[in-house]
């Protein structure tokens, strides 16, 4: 989707943002027994700290890497779009939950010698939540976002479905 360097910025800040926002709001009610309205300004201000490490992994480290890990089990232009999208959100949360785990383990839990062993759980914790939420939620809304942003930039109509994606779906909807 994004086509330029700024356009790449934008849609890693918005995907981190709602990715970020979540996951703490998640581990927040975790730790506290349950989330609350009391609960919401901690995870709020958690925030401050785990977006710029999120954005840091995330934008300068696993988005050069799931892409290329992703692409070879689906191919864009070859493969159907929606399975393309569900490896590459599949990949990423792959690499960004045990990395986001490992500093949250860091922060808040303060393992000492179970280092190791409070990292995996917290990673066993995150990992349903954050694919779950990157696939069903934040992944569509920020893609919508991103879309609506740029376009309304331009000036420029949403983009058409292609003609064989069209054709595609016509063959199924004849099949059923």
């Amino acid at each position: 989707m994004p086509k330029t360097k700024f356009q790449e910025f934008i849609y890693g800040v918005l995907m981190t943002f709602f990715m970020v926002l979540a996951m703490e709001l998640y581990n927040t009610g975790l730790r506290t027994g349950g989330l609350t309205n009391a609960a919401l300004p901690l995870a709020l201000h958690e925030m401050t700290f785990m977006f710029p490490i999120c954005f840091v992994m995330g934008f300068c480290f696993i988005d050069r890497l799931a892409p290329k890990i992703a692409f070879r089990m689906a191919v864009p232009g070859v493969d159907n779009p929606l399975f393309v999208t569900l490896v590459r959100a599949s990949v990423t949360v792959a690499f960004m939950c045990p990395i986001m785990s490992f500093w949250a383990t860091l922060i808040f839990k303060q393992p000492g010698v179970e280092f190791v062993a409070v990292w995996l759980q917290t990673v066993a914790c995150n990992f349903p939540m954050a694919f779950f939420w990157q696939v069903f939620y934040c992944g569509p809304l920020v893609r919508w976002l991103f879309r609506t942003i740029f376009r309304s930039r331009s000036g420029q109509p949403a983009p058409a479905r292609t003609q064989a994606h069209t054709q595609n779906h016509a063959q199924k909807e004849k099949s059923i």
